[in-house]
């Protein structure tokens, strides 16, 4: 353990030193616990009836792409030309 040296403070009372607060992380054990709750939300949302939905609908896109290959391009770049002028900054 390392030993602590008092701060002493220019102008300040020369017989009564300033200790630095001490604060210990524990980055790694905050990231363990965010990473875990995060697994158990993400657990909880592939059981409920919304992620089945959402598989539901991706399959149905994968679908249509595959019928429509050139459609779906059109439709990627229009969407992208217009989020592209919508985000665009004005000088």
């Amino acid at each position: 353990m390392e030993q602590q040296e008092p701060i002493i403070i220019p102008g300040g009372n020369p017989g009564v030193a300033v200790e630095e607060p001490q604060q210990e992380t524990h980055f790694p054990e905050m990231v363990n616990e965010v990473k875990e709750s995060l697994l158990e939300l993400f657990e909880q949302f592939r059981e409920s009836d919304s992620y089945a939905r959402l598989e539901k609908g991706a399959e149905t896109v994968k679908e249509y792409i595959k019928n429509n290959p050139a459609q779906a391009m059109l439709y990627s770049l229009g969407a992208g030309t217009l989020l592209g002028l919508l985000m665009r900054r004005r000088h």
